[in-house]
C-alpha cells in the first residue's frame, strides 16, 4: 500500500470522504511539504478515524476547537475521532501523518480491545487532542508502512496499539468517571460549520447560523471566538473565497463573475476584494498562475 497521496476530499459539510487505507487494513500514511501560502492550509474538517501528525522539519500550527498548538521539529500530535481540526505551516513544514480507524486496533466492536480500551478512549470528553508522547512508536509505524516489507501490517498495528494504550492510561481518570462525548463547544461548532459548508452559496446571516445549533446570536459569536478564533461571518467569507479559488481552477470556462455568484458573493468586485485579501492576488492572476 505504501503512502497515499495527501489530498483532502471533503463533502459539503466538511467531513472527509477519502478512504484511509482499505477495509482489510484501515490505515493510511501521508507525507507532504506545506508552506505558508494560503492554498497550502489544511482547512477545518473531520473524519471518524484518529490521526497522528509528526513534524519532520519546520513547524505546524494546529487548531482544534478552543485550542491552538504549535508543533515543532521532532514533535507529534494526536487528534481524536470526529474532531474538527485545522492546520497551517509556520513558514514551512515537512509533515508525516498516519490516519487509522479504531477497528485496526480492536478487530471488531465486541472485542476486549474495543470494549475496555478504544471505545471509552474515543468517547472520552476530555480527549480531543494531545501531544504525542511516543514519537519512536509513531516513526516505527510510519516507516514500516512506507517501506511495505513483509509483515509491515503487524509493525504498524503493534506500534499504534502502544500509542493508543498510552493514551488510555493518560486519560484513565476521566474515562473511569464516565465523562463521554464532544464538549458543548466542539459539538456546536461542528454543527454550525456543517451548516455553513452546506449553505455557503445562500444569503446567510448570523441569525441563521446561530439557529442551526439552537443557540442565540451572542452565544454563537462567543462559541466561534472560543473555538476557532474567528467570527461566523468572517469564517463564511473566507470559506466562500476558498471555494471560489477551487472553482477558478476546476471550471476554467466560467468567468470570474459567474464564479463569484456560484460561491455566494453578490458581486464580482466584492469577490475580487476578498480574494486579494486572502490570496494576495486577483482571481484572474490566481487562475493564470495556478491553472494547468
Amino acid at each position: 500500500m505504501g503512502l497515499q497521496k495527501c489530498a483532502l476530499n471533503l463533502n459539503r459539510i466538511g467531513k472527509e470522504l477519502q478512504p484511509h487505507g482499505t477495509a482489510k487494513f484501515p490505515c493510511a500514511g501521508y507525507s507532504a511539504v506545506y508552506t505558508d501560502r494560503p492554498e497550502d492550509v489544511i482547512p477545518w474538517h473531520w473524519h471518524e478515524e484518529l490521526e497522528i501528525v509528526f513534524v519532520e522539519t519546520g513547524g505546524l500550527k494546529l487548531q482544534i476547537p478552543g485550542k491552538t498548538f504549535h508543533v515543532g521539529k521532532g514533535e507529534g500530535f494526536v487528534i481524536n475521532s470526529n474532531l474538527p481540526h485545522f492546520a497551517a505551516a509556520e513558514n514551512f513544514c515537512d509533515l508525516h501523518s498516519l490516519v487509522f480507524h479504531p477497528v485496526l486496533i480492536t478487530g471488531n466492536k465486541d472485542s476486549v480491545f474495543a470494549v475496555r480500551y478504544m471505545t471509552p478512549l474515543i468517547h472520552c470528553s476530555t480527549f480531543d487532542g494531545c501531544p504525542l508522547s511516543l514519537a519512536d512508536a509513531f516513526n516505527r509505524a510510519f516507516w514500516a508502512l512506507k517501506e511495505e516489507r513483509t509483515g509491515y501490517e503487524f509493525i504498524v498495528r503493534e506500534n499504534l496499539s502502544l500509542i493508543c494504550l498510552s493514551l488510555h492510561e493518560r486519560y484513565a481518570h476521566e474515562i473511569d468517571s464516565g465523562e463521554t462525548g464532544l464538549d458543548p463547544d466542539s459539538r456546536r461548532i461542528q454543527i454550525m460549520l456543517e451548516f455553513i459548508h452546506d449553505n455557503y452559496r445562500e444569503n446567510l446571516d448570523l441569525t441563521q447560523i446561530a439557529r442551526s445549533a439552537d443557540i442565540g446570536e451572542r452565544e454563537c459569536l462567543r462559541c466561534f471566538k472560543r473555538s476557532i478564533q474567528n467570527s461566523p461571518m468572517q469564517y463564511l467569507l473566507k470559506y466562500r473565497t476558498t471555494q471560489g479559488a477551487a472553482m477558478l481552477l476546476q471550471d476554467p470556462g466560467s468567468s470570474v463573475s459567474e464564479i463569484a455568484a456560484m460561491c455566494g458573493f453578490n458581486s464580482s468586485s466584492n469577490f475580487s476584494q476578498m480574494f486579494k485579501r486572502f490570496y494576495k492576488c486577483t482571481p484572474r492572476e490566481y487562475r493564470r498562475d495556478h491553472g494547468r
